[in-house]
């Protein structure tokens, strides 16, 4: 029983896209949030009300997902293809171990709950 967490900062326009890959492969649960960040781009400049300033942080789109092992390199390859533009700010995905999962409602663990 080994499960992997896949972690996406997607553009925002592109999460129906995202989302209808990763079901093409299989995966149909995932957590999103909306959140704000920035990398390399380091924000952009803005003029409001005449004056110039910095927007740091850009909205982006945070999606969280656990998958069996088997299915890691299919679900990361969905996301980086559907999610890639070719253009900065494009994103990022963080794999990491997770140790157990349990699902509330009937207590199952592992691989199961998920």
């Amino acid at each position: 029983m080994s499960m992997k967490k896949i972690e996406a900062i997607i553009k925002p326009f592109k999460l129906e896209e995202v989302k209808d890959a990763l079901g093409e492969v299989g995966i149909e649960g995932m957590t999103v949030s909306e959140v704000k960040g920035f990398g390399r781009q380091k924000g952009h400049t803005e003029i409001y009300r005449g004056s110039e300033y910095t927007v740091d942080f850009l909205p982006k789109i945070k999606l969280e997902l656990v998958v069996a092992d088997d299915q890691l390199d299919a679900a990361v390859t969905a996301i980086v293809k559907s999610a890639k533009t070719g253009k900065i700010g494009d994103g990022k995905v963080f794999v990491s171990n997770v140790e157990d999962a349990i699902r509330i409602r009937t207590e199952e663990k592992g691989e199961k709950a998920v």
